[in-house]
Formats: structure tokens, C-alpha cells, sequence
């Protein structure tokens, strides 16, 4: 496998279905104590896109993108 770099798109490269996506999402808003509402999952389509939106998220709330 290749080194995971900003790009790296969460279901083309690694090859997550819808389900892994889900648990992804369950997992990062149980870590960082964050809401990831429905209509933004299809905002996490990269590495970098996820690592974005929980920095917004964690920093500054009222921030976050809308979908």
C-alpha cells in the first residue's frame, strides 16, 4: 500500500465502502467530541478534507462548512 498523503481519497484509494465511512465518522466524532451531521459526509472525500473539517470543528464551530 502507498503512503496516505492529504489527498488520498477515503473510498477510490483505501477502498472504504459506505459502512466504513459511517464508522470513520462514529469513530471521529467520539474522539474529538465533535457532530458530523449526515449532509456533510459527502464533504470527507480525502484525507485532507476529514483532517479540515474536524480542525474546524474542534476550533471554531460555528465555522463549519454547509453541504
Amino acid at each position: 500500500m502507498s503512503a496516505i498523503t492529504p489527498d488520498t481519497h477515503l473510498v477510490r484509494d483505501l477502498g472504504l465502502d459506505s459502512l466504513d465511512v459511517v464508522d470513520l465518522i462514529m469513530q471521529l466524532e467520539q474522539t474529538f467530541g465533535i457532530r458530523i451531521p449526515d449532509q456533510d459526509y459527502s464533504l470527507l472525500g480525502t484525507f485532507q478534507d476529514v483532517v479540515s473539517y474536524v480542525h474546524v470543528a474542534t476550533t471554531s464551530p460555528r465555522e463549519l462548512p454547509v453541504a
